[in-house]
């Protein structure tokens, strides 16, 4: 399980605290929606779990581990901002990413067209990535994060700046992922992933708002066409618990 314990970061000695004594855990097995407006700290509590930052007090432990290297190996992280390798095909540069993680040559070439083919992306996979269109290259970014082999998946934004086509696909190829130690999927739109995702985290200054099913947060407000965004905005007008 991948879980945080007295969690404490902030950019700056000093500075204002993103998280404070921040306590948490990744569902196994389950899809989690985390919600929270621009600045609400989604990004760095990925970059956190991923191991890419590391706690100004507390820990991130992966089964117990507290090791950044653990979880750099075993925790798949998708940034939002997903960026063409100069020169590669889509295949090679996923293969590159899997070998930085640490797979070996022959591994990270099979475990590289595994993920391609996953994310549907095989019939694009010796274009060059900075040919791709922007849904493609969310698949890219999606395919890398599987080439690692990590247990847990966080994807920060997928669908941001996709068209609704787009971002369907997106969806679609995210149904289909069996990720034993859980995905986590950030947005801050609250109709984004609605009807794929088990549970649903909201995140308000730093702390946890809003933790439950998605029919838990459905029932925060009156039926409607709009119902998960109107419990969204009562998570936020309700603020920090």
């Amino acid at each position: 399980m991948l879980e945080t314990s007295g969690l404490g970061f902030s950019y700056r000695r000093r500075g204002r605290e993103v998280f404070e004594r921040f306590d948490w855990s990744v569902r196994p097995g389950e899809v989690t929606m985390l919600l929270g407006p621009n600045g609400a700290g989604k990004s760095t509590l990925l970059r956190l779990l991923c191991g890419s930052l590391r706690p100004t007090r507390g820990a991130v432990l992966l089964d117990g581990d507290p090791s950044r290297a653990v979880l750099r190996q075993r925790v798949g992280w998708m940034p939002q901002d997903i960026q063409p390798a100069r020169g590669m095909t889509a295949a090679e540069q996923v293969e590159y990413v899997a070998w930085l993680a640490g797979r070996p040559r022959r591994d990270a070439r099979r475990a590289a067209w595994t993920a391609i083919e996953q994310v549907d992306l095989a019939d694009q996979a010796r274009t060059r990535a900075s040919e791709l269109s922007g849904g493609q290259l969310r698949r890219l970014g999606l395919a890398q994060t599987l080439a690692q082999g990590g247990s847990v998946l966080l994807l920060d934004e997928p669908t941001a700046g996709l068209d609704p086509a787009q971002a369907l696909g997106f969806r679609e190829v995210l149904r289909r992922l069996d990720t034993p130690g859980g995905v986590v999927v950030s947005t801050h739109q609250a109709t984004d992933l609605a009807s794929d995702v088990d549970r649903v985290v909201v995140l308000v200054g730093g702390a946890i708002g809003f933790e439950g099913t998605t029919d838990e947060f459905r029932r925060l407000v009156p039926v409607g066409d709009d119902v998960m965004a109107r419990a969204y905005a009562q998570v936020l007008t309700d603020g920090r618990p």
